[in-house]
């Protein structure tokens, strides 16, 4: 690895996708040995950005140059080959699973190195696996499976990876999302050992601000596919200062709040806590007609307290109560019949059976209402319900009988939504229920979602889109670090207020 200076331009990057604008003639530049980070609200084009860099987005234009050469990077091999490594937050898709942490380390050797010969040398290859880690100062035993590691040991596999591969450049998407503080010190160690012993560029993006000031010597702040400030960090630089740049336009699809009639406390819980340390003495409640929201940022730990309540996740302790009587939610099943209903993030992994019909899917929370008395289901009746369910819900498909899998991102969504209106639940969680759907899409589920409130259901909304929560929600809970830091009426906060709250703010 070449330890002199090298640096990083991209020069007016701009990346169109159907009916957006991600990148807008971005320019960024860097030098190898800086830690820089790059932040911005959901949607403002820090990971697009990345991914251009990473080759992983072909069809940008504008001109890429390191040490004052020009590039194509169109593909993850060119970015690779430049000394170009990026980490996503989800370092499971970029692992073997069953093979050990010295094959995952020098897995490319093993692939382009064997020259034909069917020997492989493994002692070689561990002793070659074990000095990259002695040389980052990780204790991780070679000979070990990968699916034995935690996340933070995964993670440091793969940047032990991108060591090995000369990375110059290294992009860390979210790393401290899923982490412990402890966890988060040792990739901070690494991190700034890599910058200043190896000279490798560390391009840090996170949600996290109180972290940048730990780790970051320089900071990119994006808004709406542009780059609206570049900043030295030290001590002239607040968390409050990083709030205002990155604060995006008024939320386009601000519609009018619906009222609901609100009555009693449908669900509360006390003092929740999950088997990870994800949810952490958490406690809410919620009344009929009440959109309440949890807002917090990626990795703040709103996608475990749903599946906590969902019976997905184990418990670790608490109480919940519906309308007033403690239950034990251990299982979904044990949450569909105790009226509980989830609409989760992943739609097409947990959401939706993708290679089933609309009709199917749209019954599949209740099979039983579509049931003969010999308990076989009856066709017409799915397909009448799910005729009803399409023109009410504005689900667009050639006909109830089409694939799931063949409709757009929103009325998958709506499809998600719709298969528990048949169930009748009292209490409706949805987590992240407009990502990566388009405007129209996002209209119709917010009015779906006004209208369950107006049924009288009790409506737990997390997302990360504050714009939203700010639309949508009668009250809310700011969530971070799987704490909830402070609640707050919605119609008496800020965008500003929450971001600080959402970022690690404290009363």
């Amino acid at each position: 690895m070449s330890e002199n200076m090298c640096t990083l331009e991209m020069k007016d990057i701009s990346i169109e996708f159907p009916g957006v604008k991600a990148l807008n003639n971005v320019n960024f530049t860097m030098r190898s040995g800086e830690i820089r980070a790059v932040v911005g609200a959901n949607g403002a084009g820090k990971s697009t950005l990345m991914k251009v860099l990473a080759g992983a987005n072909e069809t940008y234009t504008g001109d890429i140059f390191i040490d004052s050469q020009h590039y194509e990077l169109r593909t993850p091999r060119a970015a690779k080959d430049l000394g170009i490594e990026l980490v996503y937050q989800e370092v499971d898709t970029a692992l073997f699973p069953y093979l050990t942490v010295g094959e995952n380390i020098m897995f490319n050797s093993i692939v382009t190195g064997m020259k034909g010969r069917a020997m492989i040398r493994w002692r070689k290859i561990n002793k070659s696996a074990r000095d990259i880690l002695r040389q980052l100062n990780m204790d991780i035993d070679v000979t070990r499976k990968m699916s034995s590691l935690t996340l933070a040991q995964k993670q440091m596999v793969l940047i032990a990876r991108a060591v090995r591969e000369q990375c110059r450049f290294l992009i860390l998407d979210e790393p401290t999302a899923p982490l412990s503080l402890g966890e988060v010190a040792e990739l901070f160690r690494i991190v700034k050992e890599l910058a200043s012993k190896k000279n490798v560029g560390i391009i840090f993006i996170s949600h996290r601000l109180p972290e940048l000031f730990q780790i970051c010597q320089s900071l990119t702040v994006m808004k709406d596919g542009q780059v609206v400030a570049n900043r030295t960090v030290d001590s002239s630089l607040t968390v409050q200062d990083i709030v205002n740049l990155m604060l995006g336009r008024s939320f386009e699809e601000n519609f009018p709040k619906i009222p609901a009639p609100i009555g009693d406390v449908v669900i509360e819980a006390e003092h929740l806590m999950d088997g990870e340390g994800k949810v952490r003495d958490v406690s809410f409640s919620i009344r009929s007609g009440e959109i309440v929201g949890v807002c917090g940022l990626v990795g703040a730990g709103k996608t475990e307290l749903c599946k906590l309540l969902f019976g997905a996740n184990r418990m670790g302790a608490g109480t919940v109560r519906y309308k007033g009587k403690p239950i034990s939610v251990h299982s979904p099943t044990s949450a569909v019949r105790q009226k509980i209903a989830l609409v989760p993030e992943e739609r097409r992994k947990e959401g939706v059976l993708v290679s089933e019909p609309v009709y199917f899917n749209l019954s599949a929370a209740c099979l039983g209402k579509f049931a003969n008395r010999f308990s076989f289901i009856v066709r017409s009746l799915e397909i009448a319900n799910a005729k009803k369910l399409v023109g009410d819900l504005g689900i667009k498909t050639p006909s109830v009988y089409q694939r799931v899998k063949y409709l757009s991102g929103g009325n998958q969504q709506k499809v998600a939504v719709g298969k528990w209106l048949t169930s009748d639940s009292d209490i409706y969680m949805l987590d992240e229920p407009t990502k990566g759907v388009d405007v129209g899409a996002k209209r119709d589920i917010f009015q779906l979602i006004q209208s369950l409130a107006k049924q009288g259901k009790a409506v737990l909304y997390a997302s990360s889109e504050i714009n939203e929560i700010l639309a949508i929600t009668d009250r809310l809970y700011v969530m971070y670090n799987g704490e909830f830091v402070t609640e707050l009426e919605t119609h008496k906060t800020t965008e500003e207020e929450i971001l600080y709250y959402a970022t690690g703010g404290r009363k």
